[in-house]
């Protein structure tokens, strides 16, 4: 997207909301940024919320932005812990990340990117990359037609960007939702395992339990809740896929 700029030419964020005290996003206790705006339609979204970016969200600059971040500093930082930047889709904002992250960086702030990796890696993409200390990578699905169906989207792109973080040697943690029926099928769990079996930079797998917390919110803007007769994952489910990907 292109950059919208305030009357003083600061670059402008849209954010949808924070959270100060998050623990599941990253090492430690982090501050989270959740970004206004997303490309992909996922079906399971806890923020539909989020997608819409044009006239939707809070504007921030990001010299804004790190006078509210700074303020939880101390907290987070004895922790081992760091601000991450999610969404919503962060790396929609491109110029505001480039702007951001190096002011984080100057204040000794570990930064997190939480992203589906849905982009090819430009210019902007490979320098933001670089700024940042650790992505948490959602890996949708690994079964690329049963990706279309669920997000909207191919899964080309980010098992690219994957390839590139292991490139470069960027820590990174993979993720992905465990929906019942959808992505647990034992031969997708296998090809995902053989996949992450090529990335040397993978410091942490994830699976992630679907659940339907946010269907409230598809409900409240009269969007129809697709995975309405799909149960919730239980620690069974979660327990079968780590043991078929043979992590903890």
């Amino acid at each position: 997207m292109s950059e919208n700029l305030d009357t003083n030419n600061n670059i402008i964020g849209r954010i949808h909301s924070f959270e100060s005290f998050g623990a599941v996003d990253g090492p430690g206790i982090r501050f989270v940024v959740f970004f206004q705006g997303c490309g992909l339609r996922c079906k399971y979204c806890h923020n539909r919320d989020t997608w819409a970016i044009s006239n939707a969200g809070m504007e921030y600059t990001t010299n804004d932005l790190i006078a509210k971040i700074s303020r939880y500093k101390n907290y987070f930082t004895v922790s081992g812990g760091g601000v991450t930047l999610s969404g919503g889709e962060p790396l929609l904002q491109q110029d505001f990340l480039l702007e951001l992250l190096p002011k984080l960086k100057e204040l000794g702030i570990h930064t997190a990117i939480d992203t589906s990796g849905n982009f090819p890696i430009t210019d902007k993409i490979a320098k933001i990359i670089d700024l940042a200390d650790l992505f948490l990578l959602d890996i949708k699905c690994i079964n690329d037609e049963i990706c279309k169906d669920l997000v909207g989207v191919s899964n080309k792109l980010e098992l690219e960007f994957a390839k590139y973080l292991s490139s470069i040697n960027k820590p990174t943690w993979i993720r992905q939702v465990l929906v019942p029926g959808i992505t647990d099928h034992e031969e997708d769990l296998l090809t995902l395992k053989d996949f992450l079996s090529t990335l040397q930079n993978v410091q942490k797998v994830e699976i992630l339990a679907y659940h339907d917390l946010g269907r409230f919110k598809w409900e409240n803007l009269g969007c129809n809740y697709e995975l309405e007769d799909i149960p919730n994952a239980t620690t069974e489910d979660v327990a079968r896929a780590k043991k078929i990907l043979k992590i903890d």
